[in-house]
C-alpha cells in the first residue's frame, strides 16, 4: 500500500490530490486548491509551503509527485511556475518524502490516452479512474491525474523489474 500526494504547481493556484494504491486498485482520498489571493510572490509562496506542508501532515504520505515545468510563452510566468514548485518540493523534502516529477504529455498520455488531452478530458478521466461522484476542479484533477502517472509508472517499473528478477534466476513464470 502506498499513499501518493501529487501537485500541480502554479503561484497562483496549486492543486493537490492524494491517493492511496493497493496493487492496481486506486482510491481517492482527498483534493484541493491552495489559492493565494495576495500579489506579492514571496507571501505566496510562503503560503504554498505551508499548505503543502500542512497537506503532507494530514495524509501522511509515501510519494510526492509533480508536474514538471514546461516551456511557457511569457518567461516571468515559468520563472513564477518554477518557483511555486520549489516551495512545493521544499516542503516535501523537508519531510524526507521522495520526490518524482512528471512531464504535463506524460500525464495527459497517461490518464486519457493522448498527450494532447484537454483539461475536461483529463477531469472526466480522473472522475471515472477515481469512481468519484462528479468531477473534481480543474487544478485539482491535475494533480490526481499526477499522482495516479506516479502510480502507474512505478507499477510498470515494478512489474519490469519482477520480471527481470525471475530472468535473472534462469526462471520464466
Amino acid at each position: 500500500m502506498a499513499i501518493i500526494l501529487g501537485i500541480d504547481p502554479g503561484s497562483r493556484i496549486t492543486g493537490y490530490g492524494v491517493i492511496r494504491q493497493v496493487g492496481r486498485q486506486l482510491t481517492y482520498l482527498g483534493s484541493g486548491c491552495i489559492r493565494t489571493n495576495t500579489p506579492a510572490l514571496p507571501e505566496r509562496l510562503r503560503l504554498i509551503y505551508a499548505g503543502v506542508s500542512e497537506i503532507i501532515t494530514q495524509f501522511s504520505p509515501d510519494y510526492f509527485a509533480i508536474e514538471q515545468v514546461f516551456m511557457a510563452k511569457n518567461a516571468d510566468s515559468a520563472l513564477k511556475l518554477g518557483q511555486a514548485r520549489g516551495a512545493a518540493i521544499v516542503a516535501a523534502v523537508n519531510q524526507t518524502l521522495p520526490v518524482f516529477e512528471y512531464a504535463a504529455r506524460q500525464v495527459k498520455q497517461t490518464v486519457t490516452g493522448t498527450g494532447a488531452a484537454d483539461k475536461a478530458q483529463v477531469q472526466h478521466m480522473v472522475r471515472t479512474l477515481l469512481k468519484l461522484p462528479a468531477n473534481p476542479q480543474a487544478d485539482a484533477a491535475d494533480a490526481l491525474a499526477i499522482a495516479i502517472t506516479h502510480c502507474h509508472i512505478s507499477q510498470n517499473a515494478l512489474s519490469i523489474s519482477d520480471k527481470a528478477l525471475v530472468l535473472t534466476r534462469g526462471r520464466l513464470r
